[in-house]
């Protein structure tokens, strides 16, 4: 997974899997891309940036279920400069806890810093991609039990990980967690 410089073969998967959608926005262009960067203080990880600049600015055809989200509307509550504060999967509803509010501004702290939103599968589990921090690049699934990545790597799925990765997974027709 290359988070600097957008593979052509990448490319091409994201060309096919979007160009087919339905609903697919058009291309936010590279002056959209470098404001939205520029306004929050990130450099998008390839081959999103390049997606969202030269394919589609999102699509009413997943992946996710409820589609791919606009880049504007990504980061409309989240602070993508901060650092994203995970690098492995956490099941708080599994840990016991002394003081809820100290959860909840944790909890808050992985859906909203070093990410922006890619879409919802609906009942609160939304997809994420890390864009700062030793995670860059790779796709998360946050939900409000919890927060895990998502790829063969971290063993829940086949996917190969990141952005590429997931959309593929997805055009494929394959279920999300399909490791056994």
């Amino acid at each position: 997974m290359n988070t600097e410089q957008a593979d052509p073969a990448e490319l091409a998967a994201l060309r096919e899997a979007f160009g087919v959608a339905d609903g697919a926005a058009p291309a936010l262009g590279w002056p959209g891309v470098h404001a939205f960067e520029a306004r929050h203080g990130v450099v998008l990880p390839e081959p999103y940036r390049t997606c969202v600049a030269e394919l589609t600015d999102g699509s009413y055809q997943g992946p996710p279920e409820y589609g791919l989200w606009e880049l504007a509307r990504t980061a409309e509550y989240q602070q993508p400069g901060l650092p994203f504060p995970l690098t492995r999967a956490w099941i708080w509803e599994d840990e016991p806890c002394d003081d809820p509010g100290e959860r909840d501004a944790a909890t808050v702290r992985v859906a909203h810093h070093g990410s922006i939103s890619l879409g919802t599968d609906g009942c609160g589990m939304h997809w994420h991609l890390v864009v700062t921090g030793a995670h860059r690049g790779h796709v998360w699934l946050v939900t409000g039990e919890g927060a895990m990545p998502f790829g063969a790597e971290f063993g829940s799925t086949t996917a190969a990980p990141g952005f590429a990765g997931w959309v593929r997974h997805w055009a494929a027709g394959r279920e999300w967690f399909d490791a056994e």
